[in-house]
């Protein structure tokens, strides 16, 4: 997750790992997609999964399955975002999402002394980003020394 990147959007995607055994050796289907499970957060509430079936019929073909629940187009309203919440509990007096002010002194106890240090030292080799973009080079390189790959934000 990162600031002023190019969209804005806050999901959880759960990749499945291929299973050991291949099910479909010696036949046509040589490379399976990965299964993934997309718990979308924000602005879109939503669950989506996507895997492989069978297409029906006497040949093995695969197909791509998407099943998607889109909870404004399921219930036909948006859901409250957290600020309305967290001022509508604030009105009702619930204190349960909100923070002691010990709790917050204690934080910023840790907190100020790591701003002290990034204030008076001049970043080293600090990997930054241009607003609107998506994020610095070296999260990508990060990912792809473990043949790995960010997911793309629809």
């Amino acid at each position: 997750m990162g600031k002023a990147l190019a969209a804005r959007s806050t999901e959880i995607a759960i990749q499945f790992k291929r299973p050991p055994f291949v099910l479909f050796r010696n036949t046509a289907v040589d490379k399976l997609s990965p299964n993934t499970l997309v718990l979308r957060i924000q602005p879109d509430e939503g669950i989506s999964l996507k895997f492989g079936a069978k297409v029906p019929g006497a040949t093995l073909r695969l197909g791509s399955v998407d099943m998607d629940f889109d909870y404004s187009e399921h219930f036909g309203a948006q859901p409250a975002t957290g600020y309305e919440r967290l001022l509508y509990d604030g009105m009702l007096g619930d204190q349960t999402l909100f923070q002691r002010a010990d709790m917050l002194e204690a934080s910023w106890a840790v907190v100020n002394p790591v701003l002290d240090v990034w204030n008076a030292l001049p970043p080293r080799n600090f990997p930054n980003y241009h607003a609107g973009t998506n994020g610095p080079r070296d999260a990508d390189q990060l990912l792809e020394r473990d043949g790995r790959a960010w997911r793309p934000i629809k």
